[in-house]
């Protein structure tokens, strides 16, 4: 049986934020590790690149393609949940939306996750998706084994005991050792998370970050460009009951606030820059203070509707607050005019090769602008902060960083850029973004 294939090189593929485009040779979506094997060996004999895609959540075209598109529509299944090892074996294009309720449903859940549920895992896992967390760290942390097809087509089971210089890197791979077939996740029993949201000054915030950060398994927090205010939010395991929102408050915050209202300030913003500051004082101070305990992947995560673009960078946990007060300085001796808060979260170290917390404690720092708008001046100025603070960009987001810098923050660089050259010399699942932050 073959996968399905559509030929001719004219379907566009484009990501979530639109930002990213890509026209390839062909379109297939294998059904089996077999055919995802065979897609790949055939793309390389006639001399095509190849790019596995999730749902197009990432901004940044690590996986664009003019060769050979593989989609993992039909790579979904659930393959085995193992309570007992805690484990579970999932193929590379499960929904994270799909996992959270088959685990909940078997009375297990993961340890953290990001906010977003619509990614594949694979595509959460090979760009380093992450939540926030004092102890616990992304989604790829969290790997237990993977399977891996190579550019000869070959099927590599990798974990810490067998190909493990491999698995070390796969488990956050860009998509450039191969394509992940399957991923095995550490799980745990289910727990309920206590959610404690409420406004705080920017300078309260960041004057007591780091106590803020060691007393809460989960804190994070979004500023406000062009105020002087926060909305923090602490995340802490409960022993119950759970006291979910209110049907209506929930709807009110989540959906016509954060995404409908929010949608139409944006929009106004984008035709009216001089009018952001005021919105954003009022925006600000729109939701209040609330508590609520409920099962942890729907505390976790939250619907996301407005589109945007995005630029994310990890700096060392004791340079959060410095950069933080840079950040805010030159927004307020600048003329921009940001309508998107600014997002603060933390994770701990971790070994993965490529991680952006490998080897230390980590502060991610993130900035949006609303889909459409003109994002470079702010974005490189954001930028030109955090690369001074050490900062590693997150692989899905915006970044204007290469090789040479990324060789400078990541000690395991030469040993992730040896690793493709032994299992892809050829580069056929290489691409111009690769090209870039990898060398050639």
């Amino acid at each position: 049986m073959s996968a399905t294939s559509t030929t001719g090189g004219t379907t566009t593929w484009r990501n979530w934020a639109g930002n990213v485009a890509a026209t390839p040779r062909r379109v297939v979506t294998p059904a089996s590790v077999d055919e995802l094997a065979d897609a790949v060996r055939r793309a390389a004999e006639d001399g095509l690149t190849a790019k596995a895609v999730g749902t197009g959540h990432s901004f940044t075209a690590a996986a664009a393609t003019e060769g050979v598109l593989i989609r993992p529509e039909r790579l979904t299944a659930i393959r085995g949940i193992d309570a007992d090892a805690g484990t579970v074996t999932v193929e590379a294009g499960l929904p994270l939306h799909r996992l959270n309720r088959a685990l909940h449903a078997a009375g297990l859940s993961l340890t953290n996750m990001g906010d977003i549920m619509e990614q594949t895992v694979a595509g959460a896992t090979s760009t380093g998706t992450h939540g926030t967390g004092r102890d616990s760290g992304s989604l790829s942390a969290q790997i237990t084994a993977l399977e891996l097809v190579t550019a000869d087509g070959s099927v590599l089971t990798c974990s810490a005991h067998e190909n493990a210089d491999v698995f070390a890197a796969a488990r956050l791979g860009i998509g450039a050792l191969g394509v992940v077939a399957s991923l095995t996740l550490a799980v745990e029993p289910a727990f309920l998370l206590t959610a404690r949201e409420e406004p705080m000054p920017f300078a309260r915030v960041t004057e007591e970050f780091g106590r803020l950060v060691a007393d809460n398994e989960h804190f994070e927090f979004y500023w406000f460009p062009h105020t002087g205010n926060c909305n923090t939010k602490r995340n802490n395991r409960s022993t119950g009951p759970a006291a979910p929102l209110p049907a209506l408050r929930g709807w009110l915050d989540d959906e016509l606030l954060s995404n409908g209202v929010f949608q139409a300030v944006c929009a106004l913003g984008k035709a009216v820059p001089a009018a952001i500051p005021g919105i954003a004082r009022v925006s600000s101070r729109a939701l209040s203070a609330r508590t609520y305990t409920d099962t942890a992947y729907k505390v976790f995560t939250s619907p996301r509707r407005v589109r945007f673009v995005e630029m994310e960078y990890a700096v060392p946990r004791e340079a959060a607050v410095p950069a933080l007060r840079e950040l805010k300085s030159m927004v307020e001796r600048s003329d921009l005019r940001i309508s998107f808060p600014v997002e603060v979260r933390v994770a701990p170290a971790d070994d993965l090769t490529l991680s952006t917390a490998s080897g230390r404690d980590s502060a991610y720092i993130a900035v949006h602008m609303y889909r459409g708008s003109r994002y470079q001046e702010y974005f490189t100025a954001v930028e030109r902060i955090m690369t001074a603070h050490q900062g590693r960009p997150h692989w899905g987001k915006l970044h204007t960083r290469d090789a040479a810098y990324l060789a400078g923050v990541y000690p395991r660089f030469g040993e992730f850029t040896a690793l493709r050259d032994r299992l892809d010399p050829a580069r056929v699942f290489g691409n111009d973004y690769l090209r870039r932050i990898l060398g050639d």
